[in-house]
């Protein structure tokens, strides 16, 4: 199935200015959802779960309580071990320190770097050097994309780092994440350190290459006047890095909304309320100006990073990242491939277009 909320024609100060059609195929059980939902206020999914794609009932919802340990996206419980919320953010400050001190260095990005690609793994691969530096190699295959595809792959990596000999030594030639494993006295602690090295690490690495890569794709070349961070909102619009959020079933959801039972699961669905033609002028189509009167923060409906009350601890980490890659890319003069017409997004927890070709205008034309 086909989407077709790739670039299309927007309307600025001086009329309206064309932008290349690109078809956004999306993985079949998302288009339903695009097509059979959109602009509805509760749909039964399952027997047992309810999506709810209405900005004001999820807000409501996502009120009623906080996110349990298993409804987190990031701090579920690691080798079977309850992740305090205390705990989550002295990780999240630690993870924190280091891309400051990526971002505070030198040169963080010379002017000379080739972001040329395919993306989103070439923005991962520069990601994972710049944040990562000089971790050793048992702790940096940690960020490999491969990982994703098998979490059987993930915990047999994470044992074997875990039990090999010459473990690092702590110090300042490691990032601060890497010192908590190479602090940790135990192979247990060890095991459970490097989990949470991938756990906090590869998120950021990941999120950050795939917002770029969804900008990219939707509104790649760009007009001048669009900031990087408008184009990265108006991206995380159309394809929300958390595209659903679940609440388990809960006793204060059939009191916000008696259609709700005592035994349904509750799917918030942020893909669709993001194009919620009751909330969005032109919801299909990329338009970055629209971020020049609105706050991300104080928009109804908007939830790229969860819900205000919940917001995700990694966002300020991500923004100054993407921004950063993003605007480099426009400096040095990469686009997508003119001849790029269709770009896959399939059905994963991380929503973005699967592979994006990015080069010099000069040298995509026929990819």
């Amino acid at each position: 199935m086909h989407g077709t909320e790739g670039p299309g024609n927007a309307s600025g100060p001086a009329g309206p200015r064309p932008r290349n059609r690109r078809t956004t195929v999306f993985a079949p059980r998302l288009q339903a959802l695009l097509d059979e939902h959109t602009g509805k206020d509760l749909v039964r999914l399952e027997p047992d779960t309810i999506g709810i794609p209405g900005a004001e009932l999820s807000d409501r919802i996502l009120a009623a309580r906080r996110a349990t340990e298993t409804e987190r996206p990031t701090f579920k419980p690691l080798h079977g071990r309850s992740i305090s919320k205390n705990e989550a953010a002295s990780v999240m400050r630690t993870v924190g320190r280091d891309v400051r001190a990526a971002l505070d260095g030198p040169d963080p990005l010379p002017a000379d770097t080739d972001l040329s690609g395919p993306w989103p793994i070439t923005g991962h691969r520069f990601l994972r050097d710049l944040v990562l530096r000089d971790d050793p190699w048992r702790l940096r295959v940690l960020m490999s994309r491969l990982l994703e595809i098998d979490t059987k792959v993930t915990w047999t990596t994470i044992v074997t780092g875990a039990a090999l000999p010459r473990r690092p030594r702590p110090g300042p030639h490691l990032t601060h994440l890497a010192n908590l494993v190479a602090e940790a006295e135990t192979y247990q602690d060890r095991r459970y350190a490097m989990g949470m090295y991938r756990r906090a690490a590869a998120p950021v690495c990941f999120t950050v290459s795939t917002l770029v890569a969804n900008a990219l794709w939707l509104g790649s070349p760009f007009d001048d006047s669009v900031s990087d961070r408008a184009a990265l909102y108006e991206a995380m619009r159309l394809l929300p890095p958390s595209w659903n959020l679940l609440r388990n079933r809960s006793p204060e959801y059939p009191a916000v909304d008696d259609r709700i039972g005592p035994g349904d699961d509750i799917l918030m669905l942020p893909l669709l309320t993001h194009r919620d033609p009751a909330l969005w002028d032109a919801p299909d189509e990329f338009r970055p100006e629209r971020w020049d009167t609105l706050d991300p923060d104080d928009t109804p409906g908007y939830l790229p990073f969860g819900h205000v009350s919940e917001r995700c601890w990694g966002r300020h980490l991500v923004m100054p990242l993407a921004e950063l890659l993003l605007g480099h890319i426009r400096r040095t003069g990469l686009i997508v491939a003119p001849g790029q017409r269709t770009a896959e997004v399939p059905l994963l927890g991380l929503l973005g277009v699967r592979t994006v070709h990015v080069g010099h205008r000069t040298k995509v034309r026929h990819l």
